[in-house]
């Protein structure tokens, strides 16, 4: 008689088992039927239509990257590195309407080692091309989008490569509005301010006020965080590596929230969100596989470089042996070989300070 309980007992037991596991699917294949409805509405947006080549009024490139080919069309299904340049855009009310990249980093992605590298690019930074004539970094984006719209993310991105000696597979901007928004969509971040910021500007809204300190900042939050520059409220002024190193850490915590089980809840509401605020060149079909396998193309490690730099009014001059390290760092993480002739030519098109122990040229 007990036998015959326990035996009904685990019966009842798997079946209950059963309905759970079979509802815990059924949830599972729904949520993943909604993420690619919600996918295939936003990548349409984001994604832009292959673009014609980039036009004579950028420089060629110096060289085809080991994942790229022709103009990037081609869907990359194996692990090889990939390079980015990944842009912020301020278009808020006040700001001037400009569409001056104000945040710039070079990121190399590894899939097979789960290594992402990054090199942030100081806004101020002299590039000195020579098809264009010599302005800050952040000025280049406007200037191809003025020019033709449709081409400007080719001219960019090809234009970037080929002075830095690195050939960039995609370009993605983010407008800093939507980055406001997908901080707050994902609950905020957990951020290590480095410092006190204070700083208040009536004509855009900026009210920059935060406490040095680990602590959870909501979307404004870690705008300002990004943003804080100089202070007109007592504080320290940010140097331009201070600012770089912030908007590192930034893109580092988002990612690592995005694959938390809080994040990926909310995945919905940043493909949506993303749809108004990311333009990228990369293949919507891509975007969409990187999408549904995030968390086997997340990065496990994050590789931060810092450029060495001074003021010398206006321009950032950053230290010649260091942006020839940094580079190299890149190159190598994209599985690209490099010379020395070639580090040497960066000098050439980027305003760099001589280290004391660079070589004659």
């Amino acid at each position: 008689m007990n036998q015959t309980r326990a035996k009904s007992k685990l019966r009842r037991t798997l079946r209950i088992a059963g309905i759970c596991v079979g509802a815990l699917v059924i949830l599972i294949g729904s949520y993943a039927g909604y993420l690619y409805y919600k996918a295939d509405r936003a990548l349409g947006r984001i994604a832009a239509p292959p673009s014609p080549s980039a036009s004579a009024s950028a420089s060629p490139s110096a060289e085809p990257s080991p994942s790229a080919s022709g103009d990037n069309a081609d869907t990359q299904t194996d692990n090889r590195p990939m390079t980015f340049l990944l842009a912020g855009i301020d278009s808020r009310a006040g700001s001037g309407g400009t569409l001056n990249t104000d945040v710039m980093m070079l990121a190399v992605l590894n899939p097979a080692d789960r290594k992402m590298t990054l090199l942030s690019l100081p806004r101020d930074m002299e590039l000195k091309p020579q098809t264009l004539s010599s302005h800050k970094a952040n000025y280049y984006y406007a200037y191809f989008y003025n020019k033709d719209k449709d081409t400007a993310i080719a001219n960019t991105k090809e234009f970037f490569g080929d002075l830095f000696q690195l050939p960039i597979d995609h370009m993605v901007l983010i407008n800093f509005d939507g980055l406001r928004q997908l901080v707050d969509a994902v609950g905020g971040l957990d951020i290590d301010v480095d410092m006190d910021m204070k700083y208040r500007d009536t004509a855009d809204g900026t009210n920059i006020d935060l406490r040095k300190g680990q602590q959870e900042l909501d979307g404004q939050q870690v705008l300002d965080f990004v943003r804080y520059r100089k202070s007109n409220e007592g504080t320290q002024e940010s140097s331009d590596i201070a600012r770089n190193a912030r908007q590192q850490q930034v893109l580092s915590q988002m990612i690592n929230k995005l694959a938390t089980f809080q994040g990926m809840t909310q995945w919905g509401k940043v493909l949506d969100i993303a749809g108004d605020s990311v333009r990228t060149d990369i293949p919507e079909s891509d975007l969409r596989s990187w999408i549904l396998d995030f968390q086997s193309m997340k990065p496990e490690t994050t590789q931060i470089l810092t450029l060495d730099s001074k003021w010398v009014n206006p321009y950032i001059v950053v230290d010649e042996n260091n942006l020839r390290q940094s580079i190299d760092t890149l190159r190598t993480e994209a599985g690209l070989q490099t010379n020395e002739s070639d580090l040497r030519q960066l000098a050439d098109v980027i305003a760099v300070e001589p280290s004391s122990d660079s070589p004659a040229l």
